[in-house]
């Protein structure tokens, strides 16, 4: 597989960001799940979300 592995569009509609407990927007450019509140960017590899804070990636915002 590769790290560019489609999300599941259900899967997207129950995830909630880990630190704010907020939604989580996908951004199919970067191929991560943005966390506004929070400040956080978190990857999708193989199609499966990497939903812990220590790698994420800090967003501007």
């Amino acid at each position: 597989m590769s790290d560019t592995a489609p999300l599941d569009p259900r899967l997207l509609s129950i995830l909630v960001c880990p630190v704010t407990k907020g939604p989580l927007v996908f951004n199919a450019q970067t191929n991560e799940l943005i966390s506004e509140k929070a400040g956080l960017a978190f990857p999708i590899l193989d199609g499966i979300p990497v939903m812990l804070p220590d790698e994420a990636r800090r967003i501007e915002g």
